[in-house]
């Protein structure tokens, strides 16, 4: 009989939980009474978009590349990233002394670049419809001899991610069912190891665009499945294909996966906008998505929710919540 050994494990998160201790921020948890009536739980939203450079990724990024040697830090990091790791693999970059080179779409949001660009990093775009990310960057690293740390591909910054989780569950208790994004998994990977290693009944939804789904079918399927670079409005969460560190933790701690409309993603940022008075991105908005929609089934009892994060310029908010938004 073989096993085999998951990439990460409760005690991974807690040893990540002590590497980001002073360095990342211990996030808020927002409860709305009007969300509960909504939806007929008690429901706990960990407020990722109030953790450094606005996403939960500054976890996973700082807990990665602070465990670099001396002479990897001096020769540079490499990442690519449709936003949010960017900005966090070069926030961390700054924070630890060295530099970073990032691989970014051409059409990642303005803010996310200017932002990326602000901490100090040197940016390297492509076309995303028709460039490998992975190429690109893998090349990049090689050429340059800098230390690539991938968006989610990588058990530091799994670890990482899943403090976000372990964070609500410390403080909140035990919980009925937890909701988070997916994209590549890392994040979805990190909270449930976290949240199944404390307690094991709590179920584990991963919401995802209905224009991404990767995931689900890769979960349906019992492999991971390749679909077209999905058109979403939800930019964190266009992977074609699950990662294979990820996949190897979701195929056996994830409970479900919900899907989610680009309608009913605004519909969902409004009302954090309007009700809950917090300003969230696509992708972070997704599991308040499916929950306001009825999209993740029958949810009750106690619920934590992700929100991942709220890098989003004002036009662009605007534009897709504002009152004459299409």
């Amino acid at each position: 009989m073989t096993t085999t050994t998951p990439p990460i494990t409760l005690d991974d998160v807690r040893d990540a939980a002590a590497q980001l201790k002073g360095v990342a921020h211990r996030t808020p948890v927002l409860r709305s009474r009007t969300l509960d009536e909504l939806v007929g739980a008690e429901v706990f939203l960990k407020c990722e978009n109030f953790q450094r450079i606005g996403a939960f990724k500054f976890r996973g990024a700082y807990n990665a590349a602070s465990r670099l040697t001396p002479e990897q830090l001096a020769r540079g990091i490499a990442a690519y990233s449709s936003g949010n790791h960017a900005q966090a693999v070069a926030l961390a970059a700054r924070e630890l002394g060295t530099t970073a080179v990032i691989v970014m779409p051409e059409d990642t949001p303005a803010s996310k670049l200017a932002a990326t660009a602000g901490y100090g990093a040197e940016i390297v775009t492509y076309d995303r419809y028709t460039g490998d990310r992975v190429a690109i960057g893998e090349a990049l690293a090689a050429e340059r001899g800098l230390s690539l740390i991938p968006p989610y591909e990588h058990p530091h910054v799994m670890a990482g991610q899943g403090t976000a989780a372990l964070e609500l569950v410390e403080e909140i208790g035990e919980l009925d069912a937890v909701l988070t994004p997916v994209g590549g998994g890392g994040l979805i990977a990190g909270t449930a190891t976290a949240v199944k290693g404390l307690h094991p009944r709590t179920r584990v939804i991963g919401v995802e665009p209905e224009a991404g789904d990767d995931t689900k079918r890769s979960l349906e399927a019992g492999r991971r499945v390749t679909i077209p670079v999905p058109r979403t409005i939800a930019d964190g969460q266009a992977a074609e294909t699950p990662g294979e560190l990820t996949f190897s933790v979701n195929r056996r701690l994830v409970d479900e996966i919900a899907l989610v409309s680009d309608e009913q993603i605004k519909d969902a940022m409004r009302f954090a906008f309007e009700r809950l008075k917090i300003v969230v991105e696509p992708s972070g908005a997704t599991p308040l998505a499916a929950l306001l929609a009825g999209r993740a089934g029958r949810v009750t009892g106690r619920v934590g929710m992700i929100v991942s994060g709220g890098n989003i310029g004002a036009e662009r908010f605007a534009q897709l919540c504002g009152s004459g938004s299409s």
